[in-house]
This record gives C-alpha cells, structure tokens and sequence, in this order.
C-alpha cells in the first residue's frame, strides 16, 4: 500500500493523491493574461497524474507582479482567461488551484534568465511598494512604505482576486506569504522596520498578513480549501523563524485556513540556504505537529521513494514538487509503477501504459 497514492480530503475537495504541483512561475503572460504555453504547462501535468496543479504567483493588481510578464487575477477579463485552463485541470481529474500574490518590494523585475535585474519605466517597470522603505538589495530600487490606506487597498485586492479565481472555476486558492514577496516581507523583521501597528513586535507583524488571509477565507466558499504558502525561516540570525512560523501556523488555523505550504528564505540576498534533498520537510513536520494543520513539503523532492517516506512517515500531508515536474510531466504516472501502485492513464495514452 502506497500512502502518496491514497486520496486526501479538505473540506468537500478530495485529492486523487497527494502529488501536488507548486506554482512556479512561467513569465510567459501578456498584460498578467494567461496564454497557450499555461494551458499546456499546467494542463500537461494534470494529465501527468498530479492530485493538485496551481498556477504560479498570480498578482492581485498590476503592480503585485514580479515581472511585466507575470500572470494576474485583477479583473474580470483575467477570470475568464483562467477559466478554460481551470476547467480541462479538472477535467483529467486534478484539483485547479492558484496562488494569489503581491511581489512587493521585489516586484518589477526582468525575467530571470535575462538575469532579472530591477526595471525601470522605460523597461516597463514601476516603483515597488513595501512594508518598509528598504530595497531588496544593493542596486535595487528603494520601495515606496505602504500608507494605511494602501493596506486597505490591497487587503480587498487579495479579496477580489480570491472572487475571482472562483469564478473561473479553481477549487484550491493559496495565499502566498513566502519568498520575501510582500505579506512575507512584513512578518519578517529584517524587511519590516515600521513603527506602528505593523511593525516591531511578532503581534503586529502577524496583523496584516493575517488580516489578508481573513479576508480572503471570508470571501472563498466555506466548502473549498484554502491553503497558505509561508517561508518557514529566513535563514538569517534575526530573522524569521520555525518558532515564528508554527505561532502563524497556529492563528491561520483558528480563521480556518486548511494546509500550510512550507518552504523557506529569499526574503533578503544574503542568505545561506542549506539546499539538499527535502531540506525543507523538517518545517512541513514541526509545523504539522506543533501547530496541528496539515502541511505540505517542498523542495527538492524528486525520487518516489523518497516522497513515499515523507506521507508515510507523518511529517507532511503532502508534497509538493517543482523542478521536477518541470523534467517530467509525467512523474505521478511513472512513480506509481515504480512503487507498485496501479493507477488509470489517460485513455489517449493507454497504448503506452507498460505492466510489467
């Protein structure tokens, strides 16, 4: 028996297993527009067998992007967009989910493999917004300090983007707060040196993030799922940390948030990340038993053995891959016959299923 193959239940929604595709970003949008590369990328992986595919950072307004080329939930015309891809996800028996985002001080870049270097107006860039008037890092754009009256904006952003993605048809939303993007940027006190309500004290760090995700659980159907994607440290003396982070866990449970999506760092350059395989499963465990809400593993997961031991083992609910299923779509098929484990293929493919 295969426990990553066994379905997995939050609220109404069942997972057909718990091989869930992160959101990665493609760049490949047009005015935050999904285009065709998204209906293949995402909609090949739900034929690949993933339980869950979630479209990439998706920003809640225009200046929430990373880059020019990111996709967006602001407007109705992006809903209906998104709604043929949330559709054929589904179709082949995956859960659509999508992930609302704001960059914020990290926010109008180049695109990565042009070496993602910050943009100026004439590059189609713009000023990024911030907790704190502190830039990324050396070279970057100093951010504009978010106003009391801008929170209030960009909490009904989060808002409408999550009415949105429901009107297109996605059944999981997940609010990122990872990644040194905004929501992270203020829990972290090395991004986050305001000196009102929002700043200083681990309590008023917490207040808007958390005020983000009321907001967004109050505005998504009470049946659906709602996940919350969080740095579990930032790998800095100082800075955010586990202790921190299952506190979060704790409060986003209480307002009913269901998974928490732990991975960790990029909130500052100068980090030392410790990458190897499943660097990242020891947060999804402390988090999972600590707080008492489902977690979900990333980083550098790729083998089935290896994804197999983290479900069965207890230390994540479930796991979450990205770089290889950038390698193979294909991976939830191909770790099922690795683990003995029977699973259907799509019928236009069947000719290819081996047995033995």
């Amino acid at each position: 028996m295969s426990k990553l193959f066994t379905p997995f239940n939050l609220r109404t929604v069942t997972f057909r297993n718990r091989i869930f595709v992160s959101p990665m970003c493609q760049y490949s949008s047009r005015h935050g527009l999904p285009t065709d590369w998204h209906m293949v990328h995402l909609g090949s992986r739900a034929v690949g067998g993933a339980g869950l595919v979630m479209v990439e950072a998706t920003a809640v307004s225009p200046e929430g992007k990373i880059s020019p080329d990111d996709s967006g939930i602001w407007s109705d015309g992006h809903a209906d967009a998104f709604r043929p891809i949330a559709r054929f996800i589904s179709d082949q028996g995956a859960v659509p989910g999508i992930q609302l985002a704001h960059a914020g001080r990290k926010a109008s870049t180049d695109l990565p493999w042009r070496g993602g270097s910050p943009l100026g107006p004439e590059q189609r860039g713009w000023q990024p917004i911030a907790p704190s008037a502190i830039p990324f890092a050396s070279g970057h754009p100093v951010p504009r300090e978010l106003s009391h009256s801008e929170l209030d904006g960009i909490e009904d952003y989060f808002r409408s983007a999550a009415r949105r993605a429901l009107s297109a048809g996605f059944q999981v939303v997940e609010v990122h707060m990872a990644h040194g993007y905004l929501l992270h940027e203020f829990l972290s006190p090395l991004s986050n040196k305001r000196t009102d309500e929002f700043g200083g004290s681990l309590e008023n760090r917490l207040r808007f993030p958390l005020r983000v995700a009321a907001a967004v659980r109050a505005e998504w159907p009470a049946d659906l799922p709602l996940f919350v994607r969080i740095s579990a440290t930032d790998w800095v003396e100082g800075g955010w940390d586990l202790t921190q982070s299952i506190i979060l866990a704790g409060r986003l449970k209480t307002m009913g948030v269901d998974l928490i999506d732990c991975s960790s760092g990029f909130v500052v350059p100068d980090e030392k990340i410790p990458f190897e395989p499943g660097f990242q499963v020891p947060f999804a465990a402390a988090i999972r038993s600590e707080a008492g809400i489902a977690t979900g593993a990333v980083g550098l997961i790729s083998e089935p053995l290896q994804a197999e031991h983290i479900v069965a083992t207890g230390k994540a609910d479930a796991v979450s891959l990205a770089r290889q299923m950038l390698r193979d779509p294909y991976w939830p098929l191909h770790a099922a016959r690795e683990l003995g484990v029977e699973v259907p293929w799509p019928d236009q493919y069947l000719r290819a299923k081996r047995t033995v």
